[in-house]
């Protein structure tokens, strides 16, 4: 078991099922509307924490329902929530999904309280940050915060996963310096190199632009292809499992928090834990909603015994 502390966003989703995505001027009808815990980080935390990691979360809600509904579910799966804090002057993260009858989805994202998140927060959170063997962070946050606790994280010698999500593409150079293993998908990664991902090739080149900088291991995820794997002398697609998808919410988030779960410190294993990974995310999409998808364990471990 590894410990890890997720500095990440907590978002509750509103689900709007649809048959698919209207054209401009179109007006459609929903088929159904639900709602769920999500959010990148909070989304990662359950991963990590159903696949038996000691997990650890810094973030923030507001002081509103929705915050409460978060923070019960945190505790109910074992995530510690001593360094969430309040707004008092923000809502709880929201994000608007559309999930079309195809499994695929848009999704909208109200930040509210995640944009609270600080450096201070961070600080307050330095022991179990420089304890931990994995920190890990999206850009649902303030990237700030992000880079402070990579700061502590890389002082204490511990291992930092940057899940550069959703895109952006002026990223502190000194964020990237920090940063032992990063997870983009082919737009992400595009977005940061200026390289354009469409073989093999150019997924070299652009792990490559990520190991100039010091990152010792980059995952760029293909989606129903797989994810390209580079460290050391590793390069390679590791391929993804076949699955129907009923949504895709919450795949990418499941493989970073499942990779952590698996990951051993100095990276040798990064291969199998990206097989781990990936058919963790392989549960997660053949079900609705974020949390309730998100796979334990023992039924990962059991899906890939009986495949081998």
């Amino acid at each position: 078991m590894n410990k890890v502390t997720i500095i990440g966003s907590i978002n509750v989703d509103n689900i709007l099922h649809i048959k698919k995505l209207p054209q401009p001027g179109e007006t459609i009808a929903m088929t159904e509307f639900s709602k769920a815990a999500g959010g990148k980080g909070a989304n990662q935390a359950i991963a990590s924490v159903r696949g038996e990691n000691e997990t650890v979360f810094v973030g923030r809600v507001g002081d509103d329902e929705n915050g409460r509904f978060m923070l019960d579910q945190f505790k109910e799966n074992g995530i510690k929530v001593d360094h969430i804090a309040m707004s008092n002057n923000q809502q709880t993260g929201q994000a608007y999904i559309l999930l079309q009858e195809s499994g695929q989805n848009s999704i909208i994202i109200q930040h509210g309280a995640n944009f609270d998140l600080s450096v201070e927060d961070v600080e307050a959170a330095r022991d179990d940050i420089a304890s931990s063997d994995f920190v890990i962070a999206q850009f649902e946050t303030p990237i700030e915060a992000t880079s402070a606790a990579f700061k502590i994280a890389r002082q204490a010698g511990k291992v930092t996963i940057l899940n550069p999500a959703p895109a952006k593409s002026n990223i502190p150079k000194e964020l990237l310096e920090l940063t032992d293993i990063i997870t983009p998908n082919e737009t992400e990664a595009q977005g940061i190199t200026g390289i354009e991902v469409v073989d093999e090739a150019s997924m070299a080149k652009s792990a490559q632009y990520f190991h100039d900088l010091g990152v010792k291991g980059v995952i760029i995820t293909l989606g129903s292809t797989g994810s390209y794997v580079s460290y050391k002398d590793l390069a390679e697609i590791v391929p993804a499992f076949k699955v129907q998808p009923v949504d895709t919410t919450a795949a990418g988030d499941t493989f970073i928090g499942a990779l952590a779960s698996e990951l051993k410190t100095d990276l040798s294993n990064i291969k199998d834990s990206v097989i781990y990974a990936s058919k963790s995310s392989s549960f997660t999409v053949q079900k609705l909603g974020a949390f309730p998808s998100i796979p334990k364990r023992e039924i990962v471990e059991k899906a890939l015994k009986e495949e081998n």
